[in-house]
């Protein structure tokens, strides 16, 4: 039950949220700070409670199931691996930093801000637990639509262009998806007579490749959007520059990730033959987003847009690793997942701040911040040399061994890729120099880190700090799930390659 208790604690936080803010303003954000450390808790107990068995035991160390449709052949089964536990515990810990960060920012209807905030993250924990198909794309959808009324409703002047184009990108390729796992339903139930929408009699199903092949476009396109893959990243920096700080927070260290587990979990091992055949296109496509949202982010002048490019190309790195189809390709995207939500977070936060502070996100009219504002320049520096991937810090060890990976695949697209490494350090230094260096653009006074704010920065400056020092907790929680995905892939390559030979 308790993976059940992890999203209703949100659901009925939010609920009280909304109906607290009728009376008292100040009350909801109170409402959902507890439910969300709730939630924490309640993570670390069931990771306290599954230590000792995430390494030597088996793949899955928590399952509920219980019928709800049972004439569709739907249940409500949740279920936990070390990858799920990872993305459930980041899930938690930035839904308390975005309480936080919402504390003074949010002053207009507070209830219903914080009831959508709750939602979001519901939905989100939700994803990364559904072992029903039915019931992860019901999650998909919760997640989405508590966004579109965050981003429209708190968001900044071009907000309803930015909800609109985010609603359409994310419907459209959501209902692909879900076309897909019709197709997937309506396959198993002729060939079996079952008819369910369970994952692991679904991953099972054997489909002709043709067949599989759109059925994997249905899925892969719906992910790609969320995590976004270049081409279909043109909602994000709308999004992203419009929506509230704990938006942004939300979007960069969480939505974009539900993307990446949709491949890790569903995509590669329900439609194993394909995948090995759209590798090398896949990790070209990877390798364009690094460069390209590398250079856009160079030349950006909106200091939010600038990091939501950095977003761009840092999911470049995961989509290449995650197409590498081996297991330090596969580490090193789990710790991406972990900790470009950090680091690229953090510099969303701190955009959020300096805007709160200068009224305007244009970094022309910032500059020389680091005399009146010490703290957030050291602050910054940290999570600017994060992103640029310095030696000790979190994003090092990620995109060092997606780097190891995609060599022992593709040598040659390693190193366009690392070229991503170089141009990562360009944008990198001139968002320190154009903010934080040079003459001060403005004389008005410019208050450094409040106490909430240095607590927020601190938790996360640990965290990345930590991931880069000690990177083996991580690792060692993930590889039972990235042992079976090789195991899988390799069992199904055989088969495949039997089948071919006999005919």
């Amino acid at each position: 039950m308790m993976l059940v208790h992890l999203i209703t604690v949100l659901m009925v936080g939010a609920v009280a949220a909304v109906v607290a803010g009728e009376w008292n303003r100040h009350l909801p954000r109170w409402i959902a700070l507890l439910a969300s450390a709730a939630g924490l808790l309640l993570v670390i107990l069931l990771w306290a409670g599954t230590l000792p068995h995430s390494v030597t035991d088996g793949q899955w160390l928590m399952d509920y199931r219980k019928e709800w449709i049972p004439s569709f052949g739907i249940t409500f089964h949740l279920a936990v691996d070390g990858l799920s536990l990872l993305l459930l515990a980041l899930t938690f810990f930035l839904g308390v930093l975005a309480v936080l960060c919402s504390w003074d920012e949010i002053r207009e209807r507070t209830g219903f801000y914080y009831f959508n905030l709750l939602w979001i993250l519901a939905g989100v924990a939700g994803v990364f637990m559904a072992l029903d198909m039915f019931l992860f794309y019901f999650f998909w959808e919760v997640m989405l639509i508590p966004m579109y009324f965050l981003i429209g409703i708190w968001g900044s002047e071009n907000r309803v262009y930015a909800t609109y184009k985010f609603f359409i990108f994310t419907q459209a390729s959501g209902l692909l998806m879900f076309l897909a796992i019709l197709g997937l339903y309506f396959i198993h139930g002729r060939d079996t007579g079952i008819y369910t929408f369970g994952y692991f009699e679904l991953v099972e199903t054997i489909i002709p490749f043709k067949t599989a092949f759109w059925l994997m476009s249905g899925f892969m396109i719906a992910f790609a959007v969320k995590l976004p893959v270049f081409p279909f990243h043109t909602w994000l920096p709308d999004a992203h520059g419009e929506a509230p700080t704990a938006g942004s927070l939300i979007l960069a260290g969480l939505l974009l990730k539900t993307g990446a587990y949709g491949m890790l979990r569903f995509v590669v091992p329900m439609f194993p033959e394909v995948v090995t055949d759209v590798a090398v296109p896949a990790m070209v496509l990877g390798v364009a987003g690094i460069v390209y949202g590398a250079v856009m982010a160079y030349s950006q002048t909106d200091l939010k847009r600038l990091v939501a490019f950095t977003s761009v190309s840092h999911m470049g790195f995961v989509i290449t690793g995650i197409f590498a189809l081996n297991e330090l390709a596969l580490q090193g995207v789990v710790m991406q997942l972990v900790t470009h939500a950090l680091s690229t977070g953090a510099l969303f936060l701190m955009a959020g701040m300096i805007k709160e502070r200068l009224h305007t996100r244009d970094i022309g009219q910032m500059g020389g911040l680091w005399g009146p504002m010490p703290q957030m320049g050291t602050i910054g520096l940290v999570f600017a040399m994060a992103s640029l991937g310095l030696p000790g810090l979190g994003n090092f060890v990620a995109e060092f061994l997606i780097l190891l990976g995609v060599f022992q695949a593709q040598p040659w697209i390693t190193v366009a890729a690392a070229s991503g490494l170089i141009f990562s350090a360009v944008y990198s230094l001139r968002i320190v120099g154009k903010i934080f260096l040079g003459p001060r653009k403005t004389m008005e006074a410019v208050p450094d880190f409040s106490f909430r704010e240095m607590l927020i920065m601190a938790a996360l400056t640990v965290s990345v700090v930590w991931l880069g020092l000690f990177p083996q907790p991580v690792i060692d929680t993930a590889r039972p799930a990235i042992t079976e995905l090789i195991r899988f892939m390799d069992v199904h390559s055989n088969a495949s390659h039997h089948q071919s030979y006999v005919k």
